[in-house]
Order: structure tokens, then C-alpha cells, then sequence
């Protein structure tokens, strides 16, 4: 029994090889938006009582500085020349030490899953400033900078 490659099987036809190589570009680049389905965490509520959620997965710590990734559904939503902007994603660093934040990275999406994308930004120096009370940043920063108690402390 003769097991056949994929050269084998298109041959040496180049326009069969494209097909191939752009349904293997196409199926690689759907991955990626399998990776944003990350467990969410409630931490906390924006003073308009929007929910705020943390990317579990995301959190990194260096000494004082944590670094995370959280997300809000925009209420009311805010208005784009693509449409409405429902959720939003947003990459930051909170130190603890000084209670201040930077935003590293933000997404905008279309819908609440966070899967049609409307705007992304990324900021080339985070510089970090206070965040406002009740905002989302204070919100992350309260939840990430909170001393452990002895329930939650990792075994």
C-alpha cells in the first residue's frame, strides 16, 4: 500500500500547490481566535456597575508591577465609523507599590465576544499615570494589588 504526500498527491502543478498552501495559511490563521477564548474572572464592577473581567492567564508579576489583561463591555456603547464599539480588551501594568497604571495594548471590538475587531492600539512607550477612581484601571488595580489572604494563597 502506497502512502501518498501531499506533493504526490497535487504533483507538480504550481496552481494546485497555491490552493494547498492557502488552505493551510487559511486554517493557521483561524487559530488565533480560538486563543482570545480565555477564562474570564469577575473582579469588580466600573462606578457605571459595568463588569470587570480578568484574563486569568494573562497576570505576570515583577516585582511591584503586575501585568494583565482585562476586559469591559462598553455601556452605553461608544459610536465608530465601523459601528457600534461593544467590548473592549486592554493590556496594561499596575504598580502596586506606586498605585499608578500604563496601558500597554487596547482592542476595541464590534461585539461582546470580542471576536469582530474594530480598533487596536498599541502604545510604543506606556508611561504610567493614576488611574480614576472607579475606572476600570482601578477596578484591575484594586483586584491585582490586593494582599493575598490566607484562603487564596497558592498551594
Amino acid at each position: 500500500m502506497r502512502i501518498l504526500s501531499v506533493p504526490a498527491v497535487l504533483g507538480p502543478r504550481p496552481f494546485a500547490r497555491a490552493i494547498a498552501t492557502a488552505l493551510v495559511g487559511l486554517l493557521v490563521s483561524a487559530a488565533p481566535a480560538r486563543l482570545h477564548a480565555q477564562a474570564l474572572t469577575n473582579i469588580g464592577a466600573t462606578v457605571a456597575g459595568t463588569p470587570v473581567m480578568l484574563e486569568s492567564k494573562s497576570v505576570t508579576r515583577n516585582g511591584t508591577v503586575v501585568t494583565a489583561t482585562v476586559r469591559v463591555k462598553l455601556a452605553p456603547p461608544l459610536k465608530s465609523p465601523q459601528g457600534d464599539l461593544i467590548s473592549s480588551r486592554t493590556t496594561a501594568m499596575y504598580d502596586c507599590a506606586k498605585q499608578t497604571v500604563a496601558t500597554k495594548e487596547s482592542w476595541y471590538f464590534l461585539d461582546e465576544a470580542g471576536r469582530k475587531e474594530a480598533m487596536h492600539k498599541v502604545v510604543k512607550m506606556p508611561g504610567f499615570g493614576p488611574a480614576f477612581k472607579g475606572s476600570l484601571a482601578d477596578v484591575a488595580m484594586k483586584h491585582l494589588c490586593a494582599a493575598p489572604t490566607a484562603g487564596s494563597a497558592k498551594k
